[in-house]
């Protein structure tokens, strides 16, 4: 699999203003995240009505934990967490969704790769306003379960332009934002960014 850029959406954007990113940065990311944990299946299907609008490939579109709105858009695929369906489930019932699992050690990551993932996206790496107070994982553990999975590992957690490089050196597939992007003064320019480190390295 050739590295990958997801961008993942905060929470903390109204619709109108991450539908206008998604728009601008769409062409230079390879997965657009839909993670919006406090919103219903009807928001999360207007925030993707609104993105497709807007012109953004729904085979980039990823959403979290709800297959429903996955399966009803046709998109690229779902991210499940530890409170989700299984990924056995998802695959037998949605076999054209590509599924992928938010994993936090080495043992949920061959957790994941054992029920059929097709990628995992572990963190987080670096400090993070979205996660204060608790220890990033850092770039050994992330090369640590690299070592120990055949499936692809996306890195997250407080990744920039400046940092992006240790994570890939690491043998990550590719690497996954949040703010670098969404809060960014210029989400294009940090996007272009970030994409031509990924795929440098690649």
């Amino acid at each position: 699999m050739e590295r990958q850029f997801h961008i993942i959406s905060t929470g903390k954007q109204p619709l109108e203003q991450f539908v206008a990113i998604c728009a601008r940065v769409h062409p230079y990311v390879d997965a657009i995240h839909v993670r919006e944990k406090m919103k219903t299946a009807r928001e999360i299907s207007e925030f993707l009505t609104a993105l497709i609008k807007r012109g953004v490939p729904p085979k980039k579109i990823i959403v979290n934990d709800r297959i429903d709105v996955a399966a009803v858009f046709g998109v690229k695929g779902v991210q499940l967490a530890h409170h989700s369906l299984s990924v056995q489930q998802v695959k037998r019932h949605f076999p054209s969704l590509s599924v992928g699992c938010s994993v936090h050690s080495l043992e949920e990551a061959m957790e994941a790769e054992k029920s059929g993932a097709d990628y995992c996206i572990y963190g987080h790496i670096f400090p993070t306003a979205s996660k204060l107070g608790v220890p990033p994982r850092g770039i050994e553990s992330l090369r640590n379960v690299i070592n120990h999975v055949k499936i692809p590992v996306i890195a997250i957690g407080g990744i920039r332009s400046d940092n992006a490089e240790q994570v890939l050196r690491a043998g990550a597939h590719g690497i996954a934002v949040m703010s670098a992007v969404f809060f960014a003064e210029d989400p294009v320019g940090e996007a272009k960014k970030l994409v031509r480190i990924v795929k440098e390295m690649a």
